[in-house]
């Protein structure tokens, strides 16, 4: 997967992790499904298409963020920002394959191209994106 690194400065900052989740959702992030208890990410599709995203990662450093509630007291430290493209085939794989003695079968198909060249468009967009989630993060 190939990735864009933005410069910011929220990265390295530390933010109490509910406050962060709720900031960063007035400006239509979103919690990545990758999430542990240790590392996640806040997501935002940059089109309309969700093939390209602005992702903030961040770690854990204290408490576990396996609680989304507002009594969350987890706290979290921002990564390096980045621009992330993935080029998928629509539709269903025709080559499915059948796991669990057929009863679930994985009709998602890989990457068309999993190193899809990012367009100057989407960095741009993404940086403006970034301004106002940097503005949303560090004005209050």
């Amino acid at each position: 997967m190939l990735v864009i690194p933005l410069e910011s400065d929220i990265q390295s900052r530390e933010y109490a992790f509910v406050e962060a989740k709720e900031r960063l959702e007035q400006q239509d992030f979103t919690l990545g499904g990758n999430w542990d208890y240790e590392k996640g990410s806040f997501d935002r599709s940059l089109d309309e298409a969700n093939k390209v995203w602005l992702r903030l990662p961040f770690e854990v450093l204290s408490g576990a963020i396996d609680n989304l509630d507002s009594d969350n007291d987890a706290t979290i430290r921002l990564g390096t920002p980045y621009v992330l493209k993935h080029v998928y085939n629509e539709g269903n794989d025709e080559e499915a394959s059948v796991r669990i003695a057929g009863s679930l079968i994985d009709q998602f198909q890989s990457p068309v191209d999993p190193d899809a060249k990012i367009e100057a468009k989407w960095i741009d967009k993404a940086k403006q994106v970034l301004s106002g989630a940097e503005q949303g993060l560090l004005l209050h």
